[in-house]
């Protein structure tokens, strides 16, 4: 790693026994809201200028935008600063991570960064901001580190210790209450053809309803439900998963009914280094979100922060005017439709514990001091070489302040081809707001719903 930032504490190897670090002080937590944001992002800009000051994000819609419309581009007219590639990216090579710069020497001259102004748009809703002040004075990592208590709705360390700290910031995350989208994943072929899997995502967030405490939940962090609806070999098929807060004591629930099956059955290995369903064995379980699930298979290590290019503010490819067909590439996704900004990034690495079988043996993980999002991931295979390189392109969404991915992927450098998920085309705007109960995320709900 190059040009990191070690920030001013101890940094930790790993919290794999009794470390309780965590519940920072009234003083320390009052910087939430002065010198660093509400969310633990330093407020001010880069010495050097080129990143701005956090002034709230984009907390208002644009104003070309009404709600049930897709989210419009803001910038829509910005041109890129300066565009990296294989030949001139030595000189920014202090502001690339080691995926990107195989990805550049892999795929150029037709794999390359348009870097664009840095917009510092995460936003989160009022009541959001109060609980990470709260969380940041209660929460506490479980004595193993596979859970945390006293913290409710969002990240539970905004001002984090170690590692293990972030990755519970993105693993907890704010992203509304509840959600219901369609989109589509692929695995293209090397050629670049590709059969698109539609699917109907339903989420309910029962750590981030309004009210509840962790005794309220019931180890539940939120309830998903997937429907495949094409193509027709596979449309039917449904998937029920119960994510729980601390997966050792309490492993995740999952269910999946195969179309033509007739029958609702336990997934008891939907976790860790599984297959991803649907995804041609180029990504695991734990990949989803970017990274997801207990994470004691790991040795989490805090490097400090770095200023890098990272996917930021993909509107282009949240819209509805490109087709998958235009998106999707040999190799790789059309680049021209991305952007990349400088932004300031906690950077993770996770090495996998002794006695632990994973495909992965590290991984290092670049997450977003604005919202606690993994932006961008390496996973090595178990000879230290980098196998696969992860990206999620995200925008803040404006009928719920949130900023989450609308697309993310996992370049495979082995096979030359890569899985992709969401895929907008043609498909109504994210509803973070459907009316669901939690009623109807449980088995029996789930089977009648496959019996239809």
């Amino acid at each position: 790693m190059r040009n990191l930032v070690i920030v001013g504490m101890a940094v930790s190897a790993m919290l794999g026994g009794v470390q309780a670090l965590a519940k920072v002080s009234e003083a320390e937590a009052a910087r939430l809201g002065s010198e660093l944001t509400p969310v633990g992002a330093e407020r001010a800009g880069n010495a050097a200028g080129t990143i701005p000051a956090w002034t709230g994000g984009l907390s208002q819609p644009p104003a070309n935008w009404s709600p049930g419309q897709r989210e419009t581009d803001p910038f829509a007219g910005d041109q890129p600063l300066f565009t990296i590639t294989q030949d001139n990216y030595e000189q920014y090579r202090d502001r690339l991570t080691n995926g990107h710069v195989a990805m550049l020497e892999t795929y150029g001259p037709d794999y390359f960064l348009p870097v664009y102004q840095t917009r510092r748009t995460a936003a989160f809703p009022e009541h959001v901001y109060d609980k990470l002040r709260q969380n940041a004075l209660t929460a506490e990592l479980l004595e193993n580190g596979n859970g945390v208590r006293d913290t409710i709705m969002t990240s539970p360390f905004p001002i984090p210790r170690n590692g293990l700290e972030v990755i519970w910031n993105h693993i907890l995350r704010y992203r509304g209450e509840q959600l219901a989208f369609r989109s589509a994943s692929a695995t293209p072929a090397v050629n670049g053809a590709f059969n698109p899997i539609l699917t109907q995502y339903d989420y309910f967030f029962a750590y981030a309803k309004p009210g509840a405490e962790l005794a309220d939940i019931d180890n539940k962090i939120f309830y998903l439900k997937t429907e495949t609806i094409s193509p027709a070999n596979l449309a039917g098929s449904i998937t029920l998963v119960h994510e729980t807060l601390d997966q050792v004591r309490s492993p995740r629930l999952a269910w999946r009914y195969q179309a033509g099956s007739r029958r609702l059955r336990r997934s008891p290995n939907l976790a860790y280094e599984t297959d991803l369903p649907n995804s041609s064995s180029l990504r695991s379980v734990d990949q989803k979100d970017m990274y997801n699930g207990a994470p004691n298979q790991y040795d989490w290590h805090l490097k400090g922060k770095r200023e890098i290019f990272v996917p930021y503010n993909a509107y282009q490819l949240h819209s509805n005017e490109h087709s998958s067909e235009e998106i999707i590439q040999p190799g790789h996704i059309n680049q021209s439709l991305t952007r990349y900004e400088l932004h300031r990034v906690w950077v993770v690495e996770a090495t996998l514990r002794t006695g632990i079988s994973h495909i992965y043996s590290r991984r290092i993980f670049y997450v977003d001091e604005d919202s606690w999002q993994i932006l961008a991931s390496e996973e090595y295979d178990n000879d230290g070489q980098l196998w696969r390189v992860s990206e999620a392109h995200n925008i803040s969404y404006y009928s719920e302040p949130v900023f989450w991915t609308t697309l993310e992927m996992t370049y495979d450098l082995k096979a030359r081809r890569y899985y992709i998920d969401g895929l907008d085309e043609g498909q109504a705007p994210y509803d973070f707001d459907p009316g669901f109960r939690s009623s109807e995320f449980t088995a029996s709900a789930a089977r009648r719903a496959a019996r239809r």
